[in-house]
């Protein structure tokens, strides 16, 4: 049984390659829950890493982390910081995505080949900011046994 799409903005794919026409400093956003980071997470990661110049992961606050056997943010945090993948790791604002990310203003969303912009005030806010989406591509090893758990 497949799922229904989601009733949410869905942005354009475009091509994952670095960009050098963005002029000045160009910070990427990643964003998610990441309570099990495993190999598909890193590559995701170093991919974005490569668009700009600087890699923001931002986690999803533990009010948006309704995943089962969620992770409070503080640990999630303290994993991602400890595998260096990202120039900054910090947790969402309570009051939703769009108030990050028009307080980060980054150049670049990077969402993963299964994510959506959570809701219409995002898709508003990329509007607004002008920032850029870029979809990647699905990667091997969400089936990886040596997850790192964050526990």
């Amino acid at each position: 049984m497949t799922k229904p799409p989601r009733k949410t903005f869905r942005p354009r794919k475009t091509t994952a390659t670095p960009r050098a026409d963005l002029g000045g400093s160009v910070t990427v956003f990643a964003a998610g829950c990441f309570n099990r980071v495993h190999s598909a997470h890193l590559r995701l990661l170093r991919r974005a890493r490569s668009l700009g110049d600087r890699l923001i992961v931002v986690l999803s606050n533990d009010a948006h982390n309704r995943k089962p056997n969620a992770v409070p943010a503080s640990r999630r945090r303290r994993r991602l910081r400890e595998l260096r993948v990202a120039d900054e790791v910090i947790i969402g604002d309570a009051d939703g995505f769009a108030a990050t990310l028009r307080r980060a203003r980054p150049d670049i969303l990077v969402l993963g080949y299964d994510q959506r912009l959570p809701d219409a005030q995002t898709g508003a806010a990329v509007r607004e900011l002008g920032v850029e989406v870029v979809v990647m591509p699905w990667f091997p090893g969400k089936e990886d046994p040596g997850a790192a758990r964050c526990s």
